[in-house]
């Protein structure tokens, strides 16, 4: 497994987002981290790579070496930096798009989308064996994206209000072509038959074209998850590459969810609940066959279900205490949006809830609310 983290970079005047991005990289010491941080579509923003790892408490180690040497190069600028889906507060028509052929081609072709793309995600990759393999990861992964969007929802602010939302996020990334689900395709020649397709009408260039929320990525070997928001600590981003990792051992061994045309029937309503309600929502289940009635079930009941279930597939310590920490952010409903909106709650102003969220992405690494 792999991760993705895409941060906030924020000014220590009044914590709006800063745009140094270009800076920022060129004070990254060691010099070979480099490789890991990588510049996005606009200047607010950065991207934190991590390597190939298969234990996630070697994964946590790695994630806090490049923690230590951005914020060393954030200081240098005066600067800092944090975790959330979105920022409360940031207007989208302020963004600068970063200076890359690539970005200045998206800013051509979505225009006022590719600067309102200033959000933040977390990305998991899974490594898979093969293309069929990663047709079926890729469906199977898709029944779980309410688990992933609920733990990981950290944006219930945007453009100064409280959205409602614990995921604002999602419905940014949404309005982008190609995004929603891969082809209800099972086999890796079917896949590239209609990825053959889109190239020859000029649809595509590449995999980056699509936006789904989940995308085998054959130039990795893996399966990527894009529906989480970047989370505000450090061991919430583990800890959600854990469970995708520990999704993969059994769905990949088992094979439980069977494909078939209506496979997505339920998804945009289940995807809605978990971006709206977080861990309270309901989501729709589909029968064991198609003549059994589907049912409903709340979100945490089923993350909870899910993680009992997968401690089987767990082989050390570390994932055993993943899977404990997960269950605790489902049993008591706690995930990063409902820390923002008691954090504003008590404080009032959201310039002092990006502070706050920069310190405990800085200055901590256990999550604040799992003790």
């Amino acid at each position: 497994m792999g991760i993705e983290l895409e941060l906030q970079l924020v000014n220590r005047r009044n914590y709006n987002l800063a745009t140094d991005a270009l800076d920022l990289l060129n004070w990254i010491e060691p010099r070979e981290l480099q490789d890991k941080i990588k510049l996005e579509i606009t200047q607010g923003m950065i991207e934190l790579n991590s390597g190939i790892h298969t234990r996630v408490d070697e994964l946590m180690q790695e994630l806090k070496e490049l923690r230590g040497a951005l914020i060393k190069s954030a200081q240098r600028l005066n600067i800092d930096i944090a975790g959330g889906g979105a920022h409360p507060f940031q207007s989208w028509s302020e963004q600068r798009i970063t200076p890359s052929e690539r970005f200045h081609h998206l800013h051509r072709k979505y225009g006022y989308l590719a600067k309102t793309f200033t959000v933040f995600g977390q990305h998991i990759h899974i490594g898979v064996a093969n293309g069929d393999d990663a047709l079926y990861l890729t469906h199977g992964f898709s029944r779980y994206v309410p688990h992933f969007i609920a733990l990981s929802a950290a944006s219930p602010f945007y453009q100064g209000v409280d959205t409602a939302f614990d995921s604002s996020r999602s419905n940014v990334v949404r309005a982008f072509p190609l995004a929603g689900t891969v082809p209800v395709l099972t086999k890796w020649s079917e896949f590239e038959n209609y990825y053959d397709e889109l190239l020859k009408l000029g649809i595509i260039g590449s995999m980056k074209d699509f936006y789904w929320d989940i995308r085998p990525k054959p130039e990795y070997g893996t399966v990527e998850i894009r529906v989480c928001d970047t989370p505000l600590t450090l061991e919430l981003a583990a800890l959600l590459g854990c469970y995708a990792q520990l999704l993969a051992r059994w769905l990949l061994t088992e094979r439980p969810i069977e494909i078939h045309e209506d496979y997505y029937l339920l998804y945009q309503y289940n995807r809605f609940a978990a971006s709206r309600y977080g861990l309270d929502g309901e989501i729709a289940l589909q029968g064991a066959d198609k003549n059994s009635p589907a049912v409903k079930q709340t979100i945490y009941t089923s993350i909870i279900e899910r993680l009992h279930d997968l401690n089987r597939y767990a082989k050390n310590d570390a994932e055993l205490k993943a899977l404990i920490r997960l269950r605790q952010m489902a049993h008591d409903r706690q995930n990063d949006a409902s820390w923002l909106r008691q954090t504003y709650k008590q404080r009032g102003s959201l310039n002092d809830v990006t502070r706050m969220a920069s310190e405990l992405w800085m200055k901590h690494t256990s999550l604040p609310y799992v003790q």
